[in-house]
């Protein structure tokens, strides 16, 4: 009896004063917002291209002939025609490619959440062309897109990499930037930092302004670009149903966001509680709060509402979704982990 005593005595220390790698941030997140919608099947005639790829196309865009690029956990960048067929390799950069954009010039760069901005040109050669910004190097390079000769980038957090997810969200500080990239000059600034989790990346109508995702906010900011508010920040949409991933912009009137996962009620109730929060922190990986396997999609439109909400809930969904793009009449996305590329057509009133 006393020996299970004793071990009840050094589990409850354990718990209550072991030393963590984590400083976590009280914050108490706003009551989930309900008018989105309940949960629909939008989502479920999503159809499955370039199985047998590999792992984990996170990121996906599509050039003016409607072929798309997508960069998987082994490193590799690949290139694809619409239906996903005819694979080519582009590049390995040794990496996680994550967010794609595609240049005039038939090369792409990439967000590489270990090598930093990488470039790659139309004979497959692999650039860096950055891997720090203003003295801070890039700890999770996440999503880009551009405009002109200037690439916006994320770098998601500073203090913890792509291995280290949990105690960035358990954590939810401010260790995340949106960069600019100047491909003429070669330089790289930083347009915003203290962002709680800088993802996803799209640049707006004309290039007014540029967003980015905050994923452990469960936000998406503006940066304006230019005009009489330039350099000014706000909140374009906030108190989302998930945790946003990649944002990308039709080039007409709206945005497509992918949630990663449901608001995880848990973490919800954990957030205002550091104390609480380092507790848990300290059980086995397996009793930490996990993101649902959940699909689901927002257009959003210039103004910042919500036009469409799309899911699939089923064990055999598409998911998690951290990126959608539209070429045309058709989405396209991609996932962290999943084995493929997805694609649906839109409805003709969308």
């Amino acid at each position: 009896m006393k020996s299970m005593l004793w071990i009840g005595v050094v589990i409850v220390g354990y718990l209550l004063f072991a030393p963590v790698s984590i400083d976590p941030l009280a914050w108490t997140p706003p009551q989930p917002n309900p008018a989105f919608a309940a949960e629909n099947e939008q989502l479920h005639a999503i159809e499955w291209l370039a199985r047998g790829n590999g792992q984990g196309p996170e990121g996906i865009a599509v050039d003016a002939q409607g072929r798309l690029y997508a960069g998987y956990d082994d490193g590799r960048v690949m290139r694809f025609d619409g239906n996903g067929a005819h694979a080519e390799l582009l590049a390995n950069t040794g990496g996680r490619p994550l967010g794609i954009t595609v240049l005039g010039d038939d090369s792409i760069v990439v967000a590489d959440a270990l090598k930093g901005l990488l470039r790659i040109d139309s004979q497959r050669t692999l650039h860096t062309l950055a891997t720090e910004a203003d003295g801070l190097p890039l700890g999770f390079t996440d999503d880009a897109d551009h405009h002109g000769n200037i690439v916006y980038f994320s770098d998601a957090s500073s203090r913890h990499g792509i291995h280290q997810l949990m105690p960035e969200v358990f954590e939810s500080r401010a260790h995340g930037r949106l960069l600019a990239h100047d491909l003429a000059a070669g330089t790289t600034t930083t347009l915003l930092d203290d962002l709680y989790f800088a993802n996803g990346v799209a640049v707006g109508p004309d290039g007014a302004y540029v967003l980015v995702n905050e994923t452990t906010r469960y936000r998406v900011r503006r940066y304006w670009l230019t005009g009489a508010r330039a350099g000014q920040s706000d909140v374009f949409i906030d108190n989302l149903p998930g945790m946003p991933d990649n944002i990308s912009f039709n080039g007409q009137d709206r945005f497509w966001l992918a949630l990663y996962a449901p608001r995880p009620a848990a973490l919800d109730a954990l957030l205002p509680h550091p104390w609480l929060r380092k507790i848990v922190f300290r059980l086995p990986a397996a009793l930490h709060p996990a993101p649902a396997h959940k699909a689901r999609v927002l257009a959003v439109d210039l103004n910042g509402q919500v036009r469409a909400d799309w899911q699939d809930n089923r064990p055999s969904a598409y998911a998690p979704i951290t990126s959608a793009v539209q070429f045309e009449n058709t989405l396209y996305f991609g996932s962290l982990s999943a084995p493929a590329i997805g694609r649906l057509p839109l409805p003709a009133q969308d």
